[in-house]
């Protein structure tokens, strides 16, 4: 079957690159963003999941032990409402339970997705028919005894840079514009295989390299930009705001992002949601749009967004390990959570990156001191701290990802033979000398030592996500322009694990995010101290959309 079938915003952005000489402009750009209506494309039929890409049974035995155990360890109570306000890790256990059907379940979501869709613009390419032919064969698995594992029935989202097989997965870019993709990528084989039921697409900029200047929010010439589910005046950031916005507003129990610098953790920020970029090394990422290798393999890394902690700690398990792709992944077990004790921890907090560096604002800096003070009066040993070299990291890694003039971007654009790339696309930067280059890479290792050294006396970190509130699109007041504005960029470069959960609102209302920052593989550290702040500081907050 060909699938030529596109939405709205697909057909006016065609109408907008055909038009003769005008170039895409910012109003161009806002008007792709509004009163678009989910549409369900034509799809080809499900294959079957690719073998290679799977866990062996044994590890997804395990894995649905660890789910259970999830939500076990961090007492999650009945949370109540409605369907599209409950966790995976929930909804889960309902439909093993058969509290509820999985038929009913996808429908929520759906009619959830049909109301908040038209203003965020979240979900960029729906599969509603598949998803609930696929809920009826789950249901009649379920009848006899027969669960495909721990996710059986739940739905996901997920972002539009990770292939889905027989859906269009675009990653932003106009030469994808018709892929349809013959394999799912290897986190979404495997959640596909532990039973998670596939909505639809998120919308991401494009290559999630960067969208459109001046906007700063979600963007592309595709699917047009992404607002905040909380005040759609506001961003999501990027570049996995689609995510971020659909699961915050329930059209989603969960999605999974990719972070490049920040791209799971600035949207899990702005929306109030529960995000993690793991360890790097842990989860593969083979069928993502910028996938593994070359000089910033480091940098990249893929991650389970949820409106709460519980889900990220059941997801975690289920696209964790090697697919024999992938080469820079380990098979370092997880660690468990309900081990984590949460007194004795030794915690250092920062809300400034050093000498020259943008402070961060008070509302940012009163939701990092409630977090602190939470820690603390959980008995742990809290104490203001900041981990040497930021700034200069910072820097050097700004340099690197465009000391070779931007050729790996045009590569990209080659590669999926888009004419037509997005305005952030620019391939005439200047060129680094090699020898200076190589300088850096060996100045950037150098300070990694030191912070790992500075790691030696802290079990966490905690820090903003971003140093003032959520802005609005366009950011009149220009905070992203601050000088180390941003906190989160570091951490793919050091590889550590960082997490993100809702710590307060500023005064419109809007969530601030409070990051957690962990030692190498202590991914269940980090997940033990965010579910003590989601449980003392409140955590995700409904929108009533």
């Amino acid at each position: 079957m060909n699938q030529s079938a596109h939405t709205p915003g697909h057909r006016k952005a065609t109408e907008v690159l055909q038009a003769r000489g005008r170039p895409l402009s910012r109003r161009d750009l806002l008007g792709l963003g509004r009163h678009r209506q989910p549409h369900h494309p034509p799809l080809l039929p499900a294959a079957p999941i690719a073998a290679a890409n799977l866990l062996p049974a044994r590890t997804l035995a395990a894995a649905t032990a660890a789910a259970t155990a999830a939500a076990t360890s961090l007492s999650a109570a009945p949370q109540g409402g409605p369907l599209f306000f409950r966790s995976a890790t929930e909804l889960a256990a309902m439909i093993r339970r058969k509290e509820v059907s999985v038929t009913e379940v996808v429908q929520a979501h759906i009619d959830r997705i049909h109301k908040v869709n038209p203003m965020l613009n979240a979900v960029v390419m729906p599969c509603f028919e598949r998803a609930l032919e696929e809920a009826k064969a789950a249901d009649a698995a379920l009848a006899k005894g027969m669960p495909k594992g721990p996710l059986h029935g739940v739905p996901m989202t997920i972002k539009d840079s990770i292939e889905t097989e027989g859906v269009i997965s675009t990653g932003g870019t106009q030469g994808r514009s018709h892929h349809v993709p013959k394999r799912d990528a290897t986190v979404v084989a495997r959640l596909r295989a532990a039973g998670a039921i596939l909505l639809g697409k998120t919308n991401t900029p494009e290559f999630t390299i960067g969208g459109v200047s001046g906007l700063g929010t979600t963007a592309n010439i595709l699917h047009g930009m992404t607002r905040n589910p909380y005040d759609p005046r506001h961003t999501v950031y990027g570049s996995s705001g689609g995510a971020g916005a659909i699961v915050a507003a329930g059209g989603a129990p969960f999605d999974i992002g990719s972070d490049f610098g920040g791209s799971i953790r600035g949207p899990s920020h702005a929306c109030g949601i529960a995000g993690i970029k793991p360890t790097s090394g842990r989860v593969p990422r083979t069928g993502h749009i910028v996938d593994y290798g070359g000089t910033f393999d480091n940098y990249q890394q893929l991650g389970p967004m949820a409106r709460r902690v519980e889900d990220l700690v059941t997801l975690l398990p289920i696209i964790s390990g090697p697919d024999d792709l992938d080469a820079a992944i380990h098979p370092v077990p997880l660690g468990d959570v309900a081990s984590v004790r949460i007194a004795g921890l030794r915690v250092a907090f920062y809300t400034q990156q050093g000498p020259g560096a943008a402070g961060a604002s008070t509302e940012v800096v009163a939701v990092i001191a409630a977090a602190a003070k939470a820690l603390e009066s959980a008995g742990c040993s809290v104490g203001e701290d900041v981990p040497p070299h930021l700034m200069e990291m910072d820097e050097l890694r700004r340099k690197l990802t465009t000391g070779d003039g931007n050729a790996w971007q045009k590569r990209l654009t080659d590669r999926y033979q888009t004419i037509v790339p997005g305005p952030a696309r620019k391939f005439n930067q200047p060129q680094v000398p090699v020898a200076d280059f190589v300088a850096m890479l060996e100045r950037q290792d150098a300070i990694k030592s030191r912070i790992l050294t500075f790691m030696e006396k802290y079990d966490i970190l905690i820090c903003p996500v971003r140093s003032t509130p959520v802005p609005r699109i366009g950011d009149p007041d220009k905070t992203a322009d601050l000088a180390g504005s941003g906190f989160t960029s570091i951490y793919n470069v050091t590889g550590y694990p960082a997490g993100v959960v809702r710590g307060g609102s500023c005064s419109n209302r809007l969530p601030i995010g409070v990051q957690v920052v962990g030692r190498p593989w202590t991914e269940h550290v980090v997940f033990a101290v965010m579910a003590h702040l989601e449980k003392v500081l409140g955590g995700h907050q409904p929108v009533m959309v």
